[in-house]
């Protein structure tokens, strides 16, 4: 660990764009549709499996946004992985005809709206929540 980097830093992830390109795509666009195909199965499970996998992709859009060291590359990774994973939930349910289909808003292209929207803030915090474990605050007096 660097000196000048509090102990905190030392448990973040890599920077995004200090990864490997393939593993970029991966973590970037694989893992949402991925996540998202999965949730649309779950539409044709169960109706709580389904909520409790869409708080999972809250907390992962959180720990996406903690790959970038500003709020806006944390918003933007947020916007595409909100987008990839309504992709995915939509793809897959109008493949399957999900029985809890009746979860999804009206007309359908509302999930993008929502889940974009929540993309972008949960990535959006989580980059604000590596800026601050990152950042120094001065001693204080004394």
């Amino acid at each position: 660990m660097a000196a000048d980097q509090p102990a905190s830093a030392s448990r973040l992830p890599p920077l995004m764009r200090d990864r490997p390109p393939a593993l970029i795509v991966v973590l970037a666009g694989v893992l949402p549709v991925a996540f998202g195909v999965l949730a649309g199965f779950a539409l044709d499970w169960s109706g709580a499996v389904y909520f409790v996998l869409l708080a999972l992709a809250a907390l992962g859009g959180i720990g996406a946004g903690l790959d970038h060291d500003t709020v806006a590359r944390g918003a933007r990774r947020g916007l595409l992985g909100g987008a990839l994973f309504t992709a995915g939930i939509l793809v897959t349910n109008e493949a399957i005809d999900a029985v809890h289909a009746d979860l999804l808003p009206h007309p359908n292209a509302l999930l993008f709206v929502f889940n974009c929207f929540f993309g972008v803030a949960f990535g959006a915090l989580g980059a604000r929540l590596r800026m601050r474990a990152t950042s120094f605050r001065a001693p204080g007096p004394g």
